[in-house]
């Protein structure tokens, strides 16, 4: 045997289950995060965006672990997207991937970071957004394609933040 065939039949098995691990891995944590409450439904009607920003949808993940990605109902993906900020809330219109709306409600708070699951950039290069699903407390990381736009859209989102109902705030809904 020459060292080639020798060097295929080592490397191919190894990825076979290196890839075989990683299927598992994505499968146990959809399981693991089976609790998760299905995403609100993007409303019929929104009112006119304040802020529109193009970039790049991260991923959302458990607030506070910026390494445990949310797999299920798609917000592990990450994906070119145009965020929008309506009075209604923050919409992500991704590109290949369903929509995610964040009601107005929802929104805890916006701050920058370096980095979040797997996307590492310049110091407060990301754009994340903390927002409550049901009882489970979310970050959703964006990385604007235009730095100017990260001011504009944390500046909206820190107003949409403050017009929110204080009753449904405490609520969560």
């Amino acid at each position: 045997m020459n060292n080639q065939t020798l060097t295929v039949l080592i490397t191919v098995p190894l990825i076979i289950v290196v890839l075989m691990m990683i299927w598992l891995g994505w499968r146990n944590r959809l399981r693991r995060q089976a609790d998760v409450e299905r995403l609100p439904e993007v409303p019929q009607r929104l009112t006119p965006a304040t802020v529109v920003a193009e970039g790049q949808y991260v991923a959302t993940t458990t607030a506070g672990d910026w390494l445990d990605r949310i797999a299920v109902q798609g917000l592990g993906i990450r994906t070119n997207a145009e965020l929008s900020v309506h009075a209604e809330g923050i919409l992500f219109d991704r590109s290949g991937a369903a929509p995610v709306f964040i009601p107005r409600s929802a929104v805890a708070d916006s701050r920058q970071a370096a980095g979040m699951a797997g996307k590492f950039v310049e110091k407060d290069g990301l754009l994340v957004i903390s927002w409550k699903l049901g009882g489970k407390e979310l970050d959703t990381g964006f990385r604007t394609r235009h730095a100017a736009d990260k001011e504009l859209l944390l500046e909206a989102i820190q107003e949409l933040i403050s017009a929110a109902p204080q009753a449904d705030a405490d609520s969560g809904k």
